[in-house]
């Protein structure tokens, strides 16, 4: 996961209202039990186990081994592999490869010593996020030179200052620091830089990875990230007097191609529609990504045994596919454009196995852009890297939102799987859906204090948490690939019931509102603005049946379109 992302909590549910996913179809929970006994999640954790050991970077070793491990698990389970286009087989997948524009690296070992101390300060054998990613190696022997702290690194710190033969430590993003440190004649970098909700001065040996710019093997240095540990006994030994370290880097950087793997389970009767799953393979962690890389490689498989015993009849493709976060998906969406038609619903496992308890990061469904991301108000929140607030032009109106958030709760109902949403905030596979205007969902956690941290380890990967994801992925998937005129009808009910607690809710907090003062003319627009956007959602809705919609899911639209013009009409009046 690479974003600036969010957190908020699920839609809210009153007592006036049933609650949608409490009146499920007939056919969602077949689809939901037999997954249970279907969907292993050991198997899922399996894989997590084999991709986390691996620092995984587009291009390097441990991205393609974990390619060819889930490509194995593919054939096991039937797939057959393409040699020409999309095949047409029900069963099949196939693996492109293109050479990188710029070169792949990976390490291999780091230490950090001050001189005159036995022990190392960092190790990468116990501190695997302690290399700055494009670092290059030192001599075999390593760099030993004088320690220079540089404050936050900013080139108007440095501005003046004779670094030749040092090195130097900085508080601030390494990539900042070693840029200008290098500028002025550093022969390499130490920087710290750990975000709050991380909580460095408890994790205290925690450290995220972080990368510097490459320019050529001939001139390329490298850098070295601190723990909180490691920075605040450098800055001890720095108050004492003179310090000198000893850095030892040994990395590789080659000429590679990139690796996008991609399964299709074709459809029977509208092969060319689909709902394509992605997950990103590429950063070094056991949540972010290994366990949506796991999770995914589990339901390709758990999919391919229902439709051999045709327990599951896709009319519709489902297409799983692993690759770089954003670059494959993205270039799954626009390197075709007659496929990219076909491209109905895109949904992104990203850090989906996480044990909340030791995280402390929620299951989140992100949204498509609603009003919430405009009023983030009531139960929605952001986490703490914030969100951008959007305007009107930017929302996109759809069920696709509601429709997955509701075989979720559903899930949630049995189990006590803890469900909640956040506004639209962008930075995963999520985003190129949409912005080539396809729905597109992440499923996700947050706010893990050990992300994108050397902690992100198996141990952190609860399988059972991977189980609550896929049966609510897979079950949307199937509802939507398959879904006859009654199927759809139930699920517009459902999203019009959706609507009508959103309405009821948005109500509810601009009545408070007008009350405490707060112009009475702008909440009656919200409303209005929430009613346009389930009116355009709910219409959105004539294609969710494989087929073409019947009187029946007309009528659903066009009753719950009515009812949410007169819920809005009714709560305005009352403001």
């Amino acid at each position: 996961m690479n974003k600036l992302f969010t957190l908020s909590l699920s839609l809210l549910f009153v007592t006036a209202i049933e609650p949608a996913w409490a009146q499920p179809a007939a056919r969602e929970k077949k689809y939901f039990k037999i997954l249970e006994t279907t969907f292993n999640e050991q198997q899922a954790y399996n894989t997590v186990w084999f991709v986390e050991q691996r620092w995984r970077l587009a291009g390097n070793s441990g991205f393609n081994e974990s390619i060819y491990h889930v490509e194995k698990i593919l054939q096991q389970a039937g797939y057959k592999k393409e040699t020409n286009g999309e095949a047409t087989g029900t069963l099949t997948y196939r693996i492109e490869k293109r050479p990188m524009s710029r070169v792949t690296w990976e390490p291999v070992d780091a230490s950090l010593f001050i001189v005159g101390e036995k022990e190392p300060l960092l190790q990468f054998r116990t501190n695997r996020n302690m290399i700055a990613m494009y670092s290059a190696s030192t001599p075999a022997e390593g760099v030993t030179a004088e320690l220079v702290y540089i404050g936050h690194g900013s080139a108007k710190e440095l501005e003046g200052k004779d670094l030749n033969g040092k090195i130097v430590m900085g508080e601030g993003g390494i990539g900042g620091v070693y840029g200008n440190a290098i500028k002025n004649g550093a022969v390499g970098a130490l920087a710290y830089s750990m975000p709050a909700y991380t909580q460095p001065s408890k994790n205290t040996n925690s450290i995220q990875f972080q990368g510097i710019s490459y320019t050529d093997s001939l001139t390329q240095k490298w850098g070295i990230l601190l723990s909180w540990a490691a920075k605040e006994k450098l800055k001890v030994a720095l108050a004492k007097g003179p310090v000198t370290v000893k850095v030892v880097v040994n990395t590789k950087t080659y000429r590679a191609e990139e690796l996008t793997l991609v399964a299709n389970v074709r459809g029977k009767t509208r092969p060319d529609e689909r709902f394509v799953f992605s997950a990103h393979v590429q950063e070094p962690g056991a949540n972010d990504n290994a366990s949506g890389v796991g999770t995914l490689a589990e339901m390709a498989r758990t999919t391919a045994a229902l439709v051999q015993k045709k327990k599951v009849v896709p009319q519709r493709t489902i297409t799983f596919l692993w690759g770089d976060e954003i670059v494959s998906t993205r270039r799954y969406i626009v390197d075709d454009s007659i496929r990219a038609k076909g491209i109905k619903w895109g949904l992104s496992l990203d850090m989906v196995g996480e044990d909340i308890q030791k995280t402390g990061g929620t299951f989140l469904i992100e949204k498509m852009p609603d009003p919430s991301a405009i009023w983030t108000r009531g139960k929605e929140k952001h986490t703490e890297w914030g969100g951008s607030e959007l305007k009107e032009s930017d929302m996109f109106p759809h069920y696709f939102n509601d429709l997955l958030l509701n075989r979720c709760l559903f899930e949630a109902s049995t189990t006590g799987w803890v469900v909640r949403t956040n506004p639209f905030e962008g930075g995963s596979d999520h985003t190129p859906f949409l912005m080539a205007k396809i729905p597109g969902l992440l499923m996700w956690h947050f706010t893990d204090v050990f992300y994108h941290t050397d902690a992100d380890r198996l141990d952190m990967v609860s399988p059972i948490e991977m189980k609550h994801v896929a049966k609510s992925a897979l079950a949307t998937a199937f509802l939507l690939t398959s879904a006859d005129d009654k199927t759809a009808t139930a699920l517009v009910k459902d999203i019009t019931r959706n609507a009508l607690q959103r309405l009821q809710t948005e109500y509810a907090l601009s009545k408070e509102a007008v009350q405490a003062g707060k112009e009475k003319a702008k909440e009656q627009h919200i409303l209005e603005v929430w009613r346009d956007w389930y009116i355009k959602a709910l219409a959105c809705a004539i294609d969710i049946p494989a087929g073409e919609a019947g009187r029946l899911v007309k009528e659903a639209i066009e009753k719950g379109q009515q009812q949410v013009q007169e819920q809005t009409a009714n709560y305005i009046s009352q403001l």
